[in-house]
């Protein structure tokens, strides 16, 4: 890794952490910058699932007054998450980077186009219920969402905030702590495969992390300052960029 390299990945995980902190999306950077140095598609996700997962953990932490409410309750769709994840992750695992890339801009263009969507899907605010976590409906959806999330991952904070509006109780910050709680099973389930897998890039995550942990907190700071459409452009437009630069190299 030369140390342009190195420098692409430390802003690519600075860009990441503080995508996540205002707007989310901040997958398709890391996986991105990974391409373009070189690192092969399978690796270059399974390494974005490392470089993301403490951003999971510290954005849990701070829903912790909300979710000691109802984790126990959770602790079902906790279940189903992590046996999708481990499904998601050993299908991956079961390709090869020619297969996976074949995949690559279709769930890049899907992934984005989710994004992109998502101000409108979601949750529609339930005040005055309890976080219900328990239905046949909502455990199909999260079992369907956990295996995308432990296959690919990008947009699936969208995805996961989208169903669970629709199946399960609760307003709105209920449901995003929930969320967060989940995609941390995800994300741990999914980080275990991989590295038993061999196919995590250690050197390239160790530069990344500490760029996303700065670049969550100065998130905080350009959350006050740029306009979040903006930011969600710019999500977007790194989302559309690697999937036309995947159907070209196809």
């Amino acid at each position: 890794m030369s140390v342009f390299d190195a420098i692409l990945l430390f802003l690519a995980g600075f860009l990441s952490g503080a995508a996540n902190a205002v707007a989310g999306g901040g997958t398709f950077i890391t996986f991105g910058a990974m391409t373009l140095v070189g690192v092969p598609p399978i690796v270059a996700n399974a390494t974005s699932s490392v470089t993301q997962f403490p951003g999971y953990i510290t954005s849990t932490l701070a829903y912790w007054a909300d979710i000691r409410h109802f984790w126990r309750g959770a602790l079902l769709l906790c279940l189903i998450s992590a046996v999708g994840a481990l499904a998601g992750a050993l299908i991956l695992l079961a390709l090869d980077n020619p297969s996976f890339r074949a995949l690559v801009p279709w769930l890049l263009l899907g992934a984005t186009a989710l994004f992109a969507a998502g101000p409108w899907l979601k949750p529609a605010p339930k005040p005055g219920h309890e976080a219900a976590v328990g239905s046949f409906a909502g455990s199909l959806a999260q079992f369907a969402t956990a295996i995308y999330g432990g296959f690919f991952g990008a947009g699936m904070g969208v995805m996961m905030l989208a169903t669970l509006g629709l199946t399960q109780a609760g307003d709105y910050h209920r449901l995003n702590a929930l969320k967060n709680m989940l995609a941390v099973v995800i994300a741990a389930v999914a980080i275990v495969v991989f590295v038993s897998g061999g196919v995590v890039a250690w050197p390239q995550a160790i530069v990344m992390i500490p760029g996303g942990a700065l670049g969550g907190y100065a998130g905080v700071w350009i959350a006050k300052r740029v306009p979040q459409n903006v930011v969600r452009g710019f999500v977007i437009a790194v989302g559309l960029f690697l999937a036309f630069y995947y159907f070209g190299k196809g």
